[in-house]
């Protein structure tokens, strides 16, 4: 008799979004990207052009828990800074 084997499913991911506001500094938006993201200069800049032309950007997937973490570490973050900038998840596919 053989054992039924439990069907691993990999674990459901979720997009990490920058939002666009009107008073965050472009270089805020930049440091932001790179520090928490670890993205370089390129890539943060790129992606930050994205978020100011389009209102919105993916800085990245991952499982559900760094979702949040990423998103309330760079939520506190522009707090502590002073920029109204913001970070949320959203549910991938």
């Amino acid at each position: 008799m053989q054992e039924a084997k439990p069907k691993l499913q990999a674990p459901p991911l979720y997009k990490v979004i920058l939002l666009n506001d009107d008073y965050t500094p472009m270089d805020f938006v930049v440091e932001v990207l790179e520090v928490f993201f670890n993205m370089n200069r390129e890539l943060a800049t790129k992606i930050m052009l994205t978020v100011h032309t389009q209102g919105r950007a993916v800085c990245g997937v991952f499982t559900r828990d760094i979702a949040e973490t990423k998103a309330m570490q760079v939520n506190q973050y522009a707090r502590e800074s002073q920029h109204p900038l913001l970070c949320e998840i959203e549910k991938d596919g």
